[in-house]
Protein backbone atom coordinates (compact mmCIF):
# COMPACT_ATOMS: atom_id res chain seq x y z
CA UNK A 1 0.00 0.00 0.00
CA UNK A 2 1.32 3.43 -0.98
CA UNK A 3 -0.95 5.15 1.55
CA UNK A 4 -2.39 2.86 4.22
CA UNK A 5 -5.45 4.31 5.94
CA UNK A 6 -6.71 4.02 9.53
CA UNK A 7 -9.81 2.14 10.69
CA UNK A 8 -10.42 2.95 14.34
CA UNK A 9 -14.16 2.32 14.64
CA UNK A 10 -15.78 -0.60 12.86
CA UNK A 11 -18.60 -3.10 13.24
CA UNK A 12 -19.55 -6.42 11.66
CA UNK A 13 -23.06 -7.63 10.81
CA UNK A 14 -23.56 -11.35 10.12
CA UNK A 15 -26.54 -11.90 7.81
CA UNK A 16 -25.73 -15.58 7.23
CA UNK A 17 -27.58 -18.22 9.24
CA UNK A 18 -24.86 -20.81 8.57
CA UNK A 19 -21.96 -18.76 9.93
CA UNK A 20 -21.63 -19.20 13.69
CA UNK A 21 -20.38 -16.36 15.90
CA UNK A 22 -17.01 -18.04 16.50
CA UNK A 23 -16.44 -18.47 12.75
CA UNK A 24 -17.38 -14.85 12.03
CA UNK A 25 -15.11 -13.66 14.83
CA UNK A 26 -12.21 -15.72 13.48
CA UNK A 27 -12.75 -14.37 9.97
CA UNK A 28 -12.78 -10.75 11.18
CA UNK A 29 -9.65 -11.34 13.27
CA UNK A 30 -7.69 -12.74 10.32
CA UNK A 31 -8.90 -9.96 8.04
CA UNK A 32 -7.82 -7.30 10.54
CA UNK A 33 -4.38 -8.90 10.83
CA UNK A 34 -3.98 -8.92 7.05
CA UNK A 35 -4.96 -5.24 6.84
CA UNK A 36 -2.35 -4.44 9.48
CA UNK A 37 0.36 -6.46 7.73
CA UNK A 38 -0.51 -4.76 4.43
CA UNK A 39 0.08 -1.29 5.86
CA UNK A 40 -3.15 -0.11 7.49
CA UNK A 41 -3.73 0.92 11.08
CA UNK A 42 -6.71 -1.22 12.04
CA UNK A 43 -8.24 -1.47 15.52
CA UNK A 44 -8.38 -5.22 16.29
CA UNK A 45 -11.68 -4.90 18.23
CA UNK A 46 -15.07 -3.87 16.80
CA UNK A 47 -17.08 -1.18 18.57
CA UNK A 48 -19.75 -3.75 19.49
CA UNK A 49 -19.73 -7.57 19.32
CA UNK A 50 -20.48 -9.09 15.92
CA UNK A 51 -24.19 -8.50 15.33
CA UNK A 52 -26.30 -11.43 14.01
CA UNK A 53 -29.18 -10.45 11.74
CA UNK A 54 -31.71 -11.98 9.36
CA UNK A 55 -30.95 -11.41 5.66
CA UNK A 56 -34.44 -10.00 5.02
CA UNK A 57 -34.01 -7.35 7.74
CA UNK A 58 -31.06 -5.35 6.43
CA UNK A 59 -32.50 -1.92 7.20
CA UNK A 60 -33.50 -2.90 10.73
CA UNK A 61 -30.07 -4.39 11.44
CA UNK A 62 -28.24 -1.32 10.14
CA UNK A 63 -30.34 0.98 12.32
CA UNK A 64 -29.79 -1.12 15.42
CA UNK A 65 -26.04 -1.40 14.86
CA UNK A 66 -25.82 2.32 14.13
CA UNK A 67 -27.62 3.33 17.34
CA UNK A 68 -25.67 0.83 19.45
CA UNK A 69 -22.37 2.14 18.09
CA UNK A 70 -23.38 5.79 18.46
CA UNK A 71 -24.27 5.23 22.11
CA UNK A 72 -20.88 3.66 22.76
CA UNK A 73 -18.89 6.13 20.65
CA UNK A 74 -20.71 9.17 22.06
CA UNK A 75 -21.47 10.70 18.67
CA UNK A 76 -18.42 9.62 16.67
CA UNK A 77 -19.12 7.98 13.32
CA UNK A 78 -18.20 4.44 12.29
CA UNK A 79 -15.33 4.17 9.83
CA UNK A 80 -16.37 0.85 8.32
CA UNK A 81 -19.07 -1.84 8.39
CA UNK A 82 -18.14 -5.43 7.53
CA UNK A 83 -21.06 -7.56 6.33
CA UNK A 84 -21.18 -11.33 5.98
CA UNK A 85 -23.86 -12.09 3.38
CA UNK A 86 -25.72 -15.30 2.49
CA UNK A 87 -24.47 -17.07 -0.62
CA UNK A 88 -27.42 -15.74 -2.66
CA UNK A 89 -25.46 -12.48 -2.79
CA UNK A 90 -26.51 -8.93 -2.01
CA UNK A 91 -24.91 -5.60 -1.16
CA UNK A 92 -25.06 -2.57 1.11
CA UNK A 93 -25.19 0.78 -0.69
CA UNK A 94 -24.80 4.21 0.82
CA UNK A 95 -22.12 3.55 3.45
CA UNK A 96 -18.49 2.46 3.55
CA UNK A 97 -18.82 -1.29 3.78
CA UNK A 98 -17.09 -4.49 2.76
CA UNK A 99 -19.45 -7.36 1.98
CA UNK A 100 -18.34 -10.99 1.93
CA UNK A 101 -20.31 -14.11 0.97
CA UNK A 102 -20.65 -17.01 3.39
CA UNK A 103 -18.55 -19.39 1.27
CA UNK A 104 -15.51 -17.13 1.57
CA UNK A 105 -15.81 -16.96 5.35
CA UNK A 106 -15.45 -20.74 5.58
CA UNK A 107 -12.60 -20.94 3.04
CA UNK A 108 -10.08 -18.35 4.17
CA UNK A 109 -6.82 -17.98 2.26
CA UNK A 110 -4.02 -15.45 2.62
CA UNK A 111 -4.43 -14.36 -1.00
CA UNK A 112 -8.16 -13.79 -0.52
CA UNK A 113 -7.64 -11.77 2.68
CA UNK A 114 -4.93 -9.74 0.97
CA UNK A 115 -7.29 -8.85 -1.89
CA UNK A 116 -10.01 -7.81 0.58
CA UNK A 117 -7.59 -5.67 2.59
CA UNK A 118 -6.61 -3.79 -0.59
CA UNK A 119 -10.29 -3.12 -1.33
CA UNK A 120 -10.90 -1.84 2.20
CA UNK A 121 -7.91 0.51 2.04
CA UNK A 122 -9.17 2.06 -1.20
CA UNK A 123 -12.69 2.49 0.19
CA UNK A 124 -11.20 4.26 3.21
CA UNK A 125 -9.43 6.73 0.90
CA UNK A 126 -6.02 5.08 0.71
CA UNK A 127 -3.91 4.20 -2.32
CA UNK A 128 -2.46 0.77 -2.98
CA UNK A 129 -0.38 1.42 -6.09
CA UNK A 130 0.87 4.30 -8.21
CA UNK A 131 2.09 3.99 -11.79
CA UNK A 132 5.68 5.08 -12.34
CA UNK A 133 4.61 6.69 -15.63
CA UNK A 134 2.01 8.71 -13.72
CA UNK A 135 4.38 10.27 -11.20
CA UNK A 136 6.85 10.82 -14.08
CA UNK A 137 4.16 12.67 -16.10
CA UNK A 138 4.35 10.20 -19.00
CA UNK A 139 0.72 9.03 -19.46
CA UNK A 140 -0.75 10.24 -22.79
CA UNK A 141 -3.88 12.42 -22.51
CA UNK A 142 -3.54 12.53 -18.73
CA UNK A 143 -0.14 13.84 -17.68
CA UNK A 144 0.10 16.98 -19.80
CA UNK A 145 -2.72 18.95 -18.15
CA UNK A 146 -4.89 18.42 -15.01
CA UNK A 147 -7.26 15.59 -15.96
CA UNK A 148 -10.19 13.99 -14.17
CA UNK A 149 -11.34 10.46 -15.07
CA UNK A 150 -14.99 9.50 -14.56
CA UNK A 151 -16.62 6.08 -14.55
CA UNK A 152 -20.35 5.29 -14.31
CA UNK A 153 -22.61 2.27 -14.19
CA UNK A 154 -26.10 1.22 -13.15
CA UNK A 155 -26.90 -1.93 -11.16
CA UNK A 156 -30.37 -3.39 -11.66
CA UNK A 157 -32.44 -5.67 -9.39
CA UNK A 158 -32.40 -9.42 -9.98
CA UNK A 159 -34.71 -10.93 -12.57
CA UNK A 160 -38.22 -11.26 -11.19
CA UNK A 161 -37.85 -8.34 -8.80
CA UNK A 162 -40.36 -5.78 -10.05
CA UNK A 163 -40.35 -3.09 -7.39
CA UNK A 164 -36.80 -2.41 -6.19
CA UNK A 165 -35.02 0.63 -7.63
CA UNK A 166 -31.93 0.50 -9.78
CA UNK A 167 -28.75 1.92 -8.28
CA UNK A 168 -26.54 4.33 -10.21
CA UNK A 169 -22.89 4.82 -9.27
CA UNK A 170 -20.47 7.47 -10.53
CA UNK A 171 -16.79 7.62 -9.56
CA UNK A 172 -14.13 10.22 -10.40
CA UNK A 173 -10.40 10.53 -9.81
CA UNK A 174 -9.42 12.86 -6.99
CA UNK A 175 -5.67 13.15 -7.53
CA UNK A 176 -3.43 14.23 -10.38
CA UNK A 177 -1.09 13.23 -12.00
CA UNK A 178 -1.43 9.85 -10.26
CA UNK A 179 -5.20 9.37 -11.00
CA UNK A 180 -5.35 6.46 -8.55
CA UNK A 181 -7.63 7.87 -5.84
CA UNK A 182 -11.37 7.92 -6.59
CA UNK A 183 -14.49 9.30 -4.94
CA UNK A 184 -17.89 7.77 -5.62
CA UNK A 185 -21.53 8.83 -5.44
CA UNK A 186 -24.53 6.52 -5.31
CA UNK A 187 -28.21 7.22 -6.02
CA UNK A 188 -31.35 5.15 -6.33
CA UNK A 189 -33.45 5.70 -9.44
CA UNK A 190 -36.36 4.31 -11.42
CA UNK A 191 -36.64 0.53 -11.72
CA UNK A 192 -34.36 -0.79 -14.52
CA UNK A 193 -33.61 2.68 -15.86
CA UNK A 194 -30.19 2.48 -17.52
CA UNK A 195 -29.57 6.22 -17.93
CA UNK A 196 -28.24 7.82 -14.74
CA UNK A 197 -30.87 10.42 -13.91
CA UNK A 198 -28.87 12.47 -11.38
CA UNK A 199 -25.76 13.15 -13.48
CA UNK A 200 -27.05 16.67 -14.03
CA UNK A 201 -29.92 18.42 -12.25
CA UNK A 202 -31.39 21.90 -12.56
CA UNK A 203 -33.99 23.52 -10.34
CA UNK A 204 -35.33 26.90 -9.32
CA UNK A 205 -34.39 28.28 -5.92
CA UNK A 206 -36.66 31.01 -4.47
CA UNK A 207 -33.63 33.08 -3.46
CA UNK A 208 -30.83 32.15 -5.87
CA UNK A 209 -32.98 31.61 -8.94
CA UNK A 210 -31.85 28.99 -11.47
CA UNK A 211 -29.52 26.46 -9.81
CA UNK A 212 -27.67 23.55 -11.39
CA UNK A 213 -25.99 20.58 -9.74
CA UNK A 214 -25.87 16.81 -9.76
CA UNK A 215 -23.32 14.03 -9.37
CA UNK A 216 -20.92 15.35 -12.02
CA UNK A 217 -20.75 18.82 -10.51
CA UNK A 218 -20.26 17.44 -6.99
CA UNK A 219 -17.31 15.32 -8.12
CA UNK A 220 -15.78 18.20 -10.06
CA UNK A 221 -15.97 20.36 -6.94
CA UNK A 222 -14.38 17.63 -4.81
CA UNK A 223 -11.56 17.26 -7.39
CA UNK A 224 -10.80 20.97 -7.11
CA UNK A 225 -10.78 20.81 -3.31
CA UNK A 226 -8.51 17.75 -3.31
CA UNK A 227 -6.01 18.95 -5.93
CA UNK A 228 -6.27 22.73 -5.65
CA UNK A 229 -7.02 23.13 -9.35
CA UNK A 230 -9.81 22.75 -11.88
CA UNK A 231 -9.58 19.86 -14.35
CA UNK A 232 -8.74 20.98 -17.87
CA UNK A 233 -9.68 17.65 -19.42
CA UNK A 234 -12.45 15.14 -18.65
CA UNK A 235 -12.27 11.46 -19.62
CA UNK A 236 -15.56 9.60 -19.08
CA UNK A 237 -15.96 5.80 -19.12
CA UNK A 238 -19.47 4.33 -19.33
Amino acid sequence: MINGMTVSRWACINFSRSVQESVARGFCSELVQMCQVSGMEFNPEPVIPIYPARPEQVEKALKQVYHACMNKLKGKELDLVLAILPDNNGSLYGLISQCRLTKYVFKISKQYLSNVSLKINVKMGGRNTVLLDAISYRIPLVSDIPTIIFGADVTHPENGEDSSPSVAVVVASQDWPEVTKYAGLVCAQAHRQELTQDLYKAWHDPIRGAVSGGMIRDLLVSFRKATGQKPQRIIFYW
